[in-house]
This record gives structure tokens, C-alpha cells and sequence, in this order.
């Protein structure tokens, strides 16, 4: 009622003022004076009755926005039409200046008692963060709807982090105007001068789908800056009005990706998973509790779930079981190298489709135990794949790496030697056998991203391996929805991801210290300290010969995998010997003659990829082995050559 009462006496006031204005001093002429009370009368109630009708009576006084501002814009002139016709109808004269002035004034008034207070309060607000020190002085980047919705929330929240200064946009059109109180400061390309010359702390990255290459430009740009970068996910931007700063989150490695994220179809998946029984080794790594989690997602009905690891087994199956109540979970520990386990699991469990996660992975570590790699890997993989087809199971799915094209380490040619053993198996199995081909996974388990994180936050040095070194990378749910899709509706041996353009060690390093907020090469240096045993400076995906027979479907390579090797078997019975004998020098040479692409660089030292190794026709075999620093940057007591240093 109170506000009724105040739209009332406003429009009165309005009526009066107008009069003023039109007559000024003059004297009003007794024509006009006479009915003047009538117009007052008039316009109260025309005005009234719309902005009750339009419930504008019930006003929230918090930081009402553009929206709420252009509804009250058309109820005033709803108010103002209804006053010309009703003194039209009536024959009231009424100067015609008299409906403009009336209409501005009015608006003023009733618009403007409904905005003072919150606006009064957002600047007491924004006042007292400043004062109290815990506020960061932000700038936006876009100055678009997701840009404006976000400014609104920043300056309507109480509570809130950040101090606007201002948007930054590369629409010519909207340099030096205002936004949401705020001004369009300039470009893109200006952001490394805005942030140093408005003392800027944070940035927040609100465009829609801005291309992860333009995120590292502007991350290479700003490296010196130590301002700290936060994003609205994609997923947010087509949220509207519900975007706000909960949504933002700490730029990431994902953001950095040089394509954008495939997002698989879930009813691609959910036709094949739903109701069936499925058996996954390694469940308990990275990549193989993700594969059970989006098949329990996607209705599988028993889930065994196999590892030696029954520690990350048990943390897995009670995650899974708590996500999950409808699926059933087996957790059984099992050694993927003993056939017999694993025959019995497969019979008494009769999987419809087999993942296989198990693997050895970490490169340095296999170039000094050989032996374990080719037993877990390539005699591992052979006996999942023969139970999986003595079972009876419909599918088996090994997951593979870009690591075996033209290996350079044991751990890919033995990843190499186990695609050969897949193929051979279907050969002569009923069981549809495909492997699957990624590069790295961004945030798995000993991957570069986590190294690099934890060594920023130890205050460095970041290692990274050699400037020049590149590699293909991908999220985890992007490389399981690829291993799911791939596995189970694909029909080729061999898939492979489209990957993108593959991204420099050395920049990531940058890049993650940049969203850190400290300075590259300064605050956290940057050491290079050579090629880790069994490494190389690039990857790729596939070989020429594969390449040959490649076919694109939906942004996956299918490829037909060569033939196994003449006397495959018999050579694989030779490289179980020598495994199991711990020959290295022979079990090395028989890679070589599986794998005829494989190289493995040895200088007159007597290292691999510059690091010792013990000569064994010299040596007594029961020395310990060479100690093996696992940072990404490789051995200790390596080239440590700072940025920037010759």
C-alpha cells in the first residue's frame, strides 16, 4: 500500500511539474486552468491501475536488473496511452506538450525511487569490500549476455570476491560504452596493459565456446601479469539469467585442449550397456574405474570389476555402489598374468563385453624392468583375450596408447606386440576384438598435469623433459566415451580419436603457471632435464600402413590392423622364455624382430635417452637398479638448464 501511495504522489508531483514547465512563468491560460485538477485526477488513476495491474506495486528492492527496468518502462507507457485517451473521450483540453512532460518526469520519479536503494547499497557494498582488503580487483572478458549476467551477480552478492573494474571485448562497437555500470575497456590484444594499469587480480573468462588457442594466447600474453583466470564452462553459457559467479571455476588444462570436447551420445552406449554383464580389468587405475562408472551409468546390470590393486579396487566398487544401487558389483583380485583366474572368472561370471585396462604404463619404469612389461602386458592381454573368446563374450576392447606407433620404449612396443596378440586371437574367435588408440589423459594417475600442479604449488621448479616436445592429449571422459563407443559399435581393429594439433610440454608448463598466478621463468623457473628412457619428442597415432585403410566416423579414426608376423606364435613362446628368464638382451631383440619399427637409441656410454643403465655383459645382474627420479623432467643429476639460458 505503501508503494501505491508513493506512485500516486509521484505522478501528481509529475502533472504539476509538467504544467510548470510548459507555462514557465506565464500565466496559465483560463482554458487550460480549469480542467488542470481533472488531468491530475486522470493520470493518478490511469497510472495507478497499470502499475497495480502489472503487480509493480510488489517491487524487490535487491539490484533489480534490465529486465525488471524495461517492464516498468512499458507499464508507464501503458499509463500514459490510457491518459490521452481518456482526455480525449472525456474532451478535456490538455496541452499536447503536457503528455511527453508528464510521462518523463513521472518515469524518472517512480523508476528512479525503486533503483536509489539498491544502488545505494551495491556501492556501500562494493565500498566496504574494497575498504575490508578481500576483494580483487576483476576484469571480465566479454561484454556479451553471459559477461552482463555475470557483472549483475557480482554486484547484487554480498558476499562477493571480486571488485568490477571493467569488460574487455573485441566488438569495436561496444569499446567506451557501458555495461552493467561498468565501461568496455578495450580488446582482447589490450588485456596484458588493463590488467597491469587497473591493478587487476582476477580475470574471468565469460565467452561462449572462446577457442582454447585464443585461451593460450592470452595466457602467454598475461604470463607476467600474476593475475589468476577463472572461466564459466561452456555447459553455463546458455543458462541465461542463471549464470552467476558459482558457476565459475579455476581455468584448467581441459580449457587448454587445442579442439573442443567430444561429446559422445549416450544412447549409443546406453543401447548396448543396458542389462548386460560386463568384466573390467585394471577397474581401480584412472582409465578403468571411469570405463565402469559410465557403464554402470548407463544401465549395465552386473559389473566385475578386476585388479591387483585391492585397495583402489575396494574405493572404486564402494563409489560405484553408492552411485549406483541398481547395478550389481563384483570386486574380485586377480593377476591378469594367471590364465586359470581368469578362466574361472570368466566362467562363472560369462561377460557379455571385456574391458581391458591392465596394463604396466609408466615408460621410464619398464626400460629397467623389460620383463614385467612384456609378462603383464603382452601375456596379460593374451589371456583376458582368450577368456574373453573361450567365454563367449561378444566383445573385447583393449585399450591401447599412441605410445606403440614406431616405439621407442619397451612399454610401447609392448603395447605394440599385445595389439598383434588382440588380432591374432580374433582370428580364430567368434569374440568381435578391437583395440583403442588415445594419447595422453589429462588428470590421471601419475599424467603430467598433476606432476606440474604439485610441483607449482611446492614453489618449482617446473621440469619438463625438452622444450621441443610434443604430445596429444584428452580428458578423461572424452577417452572412455571413445573406448566405449569405439569398442562396442565401431567395426574396424584399430580406433583412434581425432586428437587435435598436439601441444608443447614447455607451453602447458606456462600456461599452468600463468593460471596459478605466478610468473614463469621468475617465480616458478622452468627446467629442461632430457628425454626420459624410452621417450621421444613426438608421438603419432597411426602408421602409414594403417593410415592407408583409415575411415572417419563421427570424429574417430577406424583403421585395419596389419597381420601378425609370420611364426608369430612361435616367436611369442621365445619372448615368454626369455621373460620369464629375465634375458633383457634377448627378450629385447625379439621386440625388435615382432615390432620392426621399434628403436631403441644407445650412445657409446652405454645409456638409454641419455641415462645410465647397467651394461649386464658387464655387470653382475644383482646390482640394485639406476635410481629413477619420476618428475616429468626425468633423471636426477640431469642437464638443468634454466629458461632462457644457453
Amino acid at each position: 500500500m505503501l508503494m501505491v501511495t508513493f506512485d500516486a504522489v509521484s505522478t501528481a508531483f509529475a502533472v504539476c511539474a509538467a504544467w510548470l514547465i510548459r507555462f514557465e512563468t506565464q500565466e496559465c491560460p483560463p482554458s487550460f486552468a480549469a480542467p488542470r485538477r481533472w488531468t491530475i485526477a486522470i493520470v493518478v488513476c490511469a497510472r495507478t491501475v497499470a502499475l497495480v495491474g502489472a503487480g509493480l506495486h510488489r517491487w524487490s528492492f535487491d539490484l533489480p536488473g534490465i529486465p525488471e527496468g524495461l517492464r516498468l518502462l512499458s507499464v508507464q507507457i501503458a499509463g500514459s496511452l490510457a491518459f490521452v485517451a481518456i482526455v480525449a473521450a472525456l474532451g478535456i483540453p490538455v496541452p499536447r506538450s503536457i503528455y511527453p512532460l508528464e510521462f518523463l518526469v513521472s518515469t524518472a520519479l517512480i523508476t528512479g525511487y525503486r533503483y536509489l536503494p539498491s544502488l545505494l547499497e551495491e556501492r556501500r557494498r562494493s565500498w566496504a569490500r574494497l575498504r575490508g582488503g578481500a576483494t580483487a580487483r576483476t576484469l571480465i572478458v566479454g561484454a556479451g549476455e553471459a559477461g552482463e549476467l555475470l557483472a549483475h551477480d557480482l554486484r547484487r552478492s554480498a558476499d562477493s570476491k571480486y571488485h568490477l573494474v571493467g569488460f574487455v571485448d573485441d566488438d569495436p562497437e561496444k569499446l567506451g560504452t557501458q555495461l552493467a555500470g561498468r565501461p568496455v575497456l578495450g580488446k582482447l590484444s589490450d588485456l596484458p596493459r588493463l590488467i597491469q594499469a587497473h591493478r587487476a587480480s582476477r580475470v574471468l573468462l565469460a565467452i561462449a565456446r572462446l577457442p582454447p588457442a585464443r585461451i593460450r594466447e592470452l595466457l602467454a600474453a598475461c604470463a607476467s601479469s600474476k593475475a589468476r583466470f577463472k572461466i564459466i564452462p561452456a555447459s553455463f553459457t546458455v543458462l541465461d539469467d542463471r549464470i552467476s559467479a558459482a558457476m565459475l571455476h579455476d581455468l584448467s588444462a581441459e580449457d587448454l585442449l587445442p579442439r573442443a570436447a567430444v561429446a559422445f551420445d549416450p544412447r549409443e552406449i546406453r543401447d548396448r550397456v543396458q542389462d548386460r554383464n560386463i568384466l573390467v580389468t585394471g577397474a581401480g587405475g584412472s582409465i578403468g574405474s571411469e570405463i565402469a562408472r559410465q557403464l554402470a551409468m548407463h544401465g549395465a546390470r552386473t559389473l566385475v570389476l578386476v585388479d591387483l590393486n585391492e585397495n583402489e579396487l575396494y574405493l572404486t566398487a564402494l563409489r560405484l555402489g553408492e552411485l549406483y544401487p541398481g547395478v550389481t558389483i563384483r570386486c574380485e583380485v586377480a593377476d591378469i598374468r594367471e590364465w586359470r583366474r581368469l578362466l574361472r572368472l570368466g566362467e562363472r561370471y560369462r561377460p557379455h563385453y571385456v574391458f581391458h585396462a591392465a596394463a604396466h604404463k609408466h615408460v621410464p619404469l619398464m626400460e629397467y624392468a623389460p620383463e614385467e612389461a612384456i609378462k603383464n602386458n603382452v601375456f596379460g592381454t593374451r589371456n583376458v583375450a582368450r577368456m574373453a573368446s573361450r567365454c563367449g563374450a561378444e566383445r573385447f576392447v583393449l585399450i591401447s596408447t599412441d605410445k606403440a606407433v614406431r616405439p621407442t620404449s619397451v612399454m610401447g612396443a609392448s603395447k605394440r606386440v599385445a595389439e598383434l596378440v588382440v588380432r591374432d586371437v580374433a582370428r580364430r574367435s567368434a569374440t568381435r576384438m578391437t583395440s583403442v588408440r588415445f594419447g595422453n589423459v589429462l588428470g590421471s594417475a601419475g599424467s603430467v598435469v598433476p606432476i606440474f600442479k604439485r610441483q607449482i604449488a611446492q614453489g618449482g621448479p617446473v621440469t619438463v623433459t625438452h622444450p621441443e616436445c610434443t604430445r596429444y592429449f584428452m580428458t578423461i571422459p572424452e577417452a572412455v566415451g571413445l573406448v566405449l563407443v569405439a569398442g562396442l559399435r565401431c567395426e574396424g581393429d584399430l580406433c583412434v580419436l581425432d586428437m587435435g594439433e598436439p601441444i608443447r610440454i614447455v607451453d602447458l608448463a606456462r600456461s599452468l603457471i600463468t593460471m596459478a598466478g605466478r610468473v614463469p621463468g621468475e617465480e616458478i623457473p622452468i627446467v629442461y632435464t632430457g628425454l626420459r628412457p624410452g621417450e621421444k619428442l613426438y608421438e603419432e597415432l597411426l602408421t602409414e600402413e594403417e593410415e592407408r585403410t583409415e575411415q572417419v566416423r563421427d570424429r574417430i579414426h577406424v583403421a585395419r590392423g596389419l597381420a601378425p608376423p609370420r611364426r608369430f606364435r612361435e616367436r611369442l613362446a621365445e619372448l615368454r622364455r626369455a621373460a620369464r628368464a629375465g634375458d633383457s638382451d634377448r627378450l629385447l631383440e625379439l621386440l625388435r624382430e615382432l615390432v620392426p619399427t621399434y628403436t631403441v637409441t644407445r650412445n657409446e656410454a652405454g645409456t638409454v635417452a641419455g641415462v645410465d643403465v647397467p651394461d649386464r655383459d658387464r655387470q653382475d645382474d644383482r646390482l640394485p637398479a639406476p635410481v629413477i627420479d619420476l618428475r616429468p623432467g626425468g633423471p636426477r643429476g640431469g642437464s638443468h638448464l634454466k629458461e632462457g639460458s644457453p
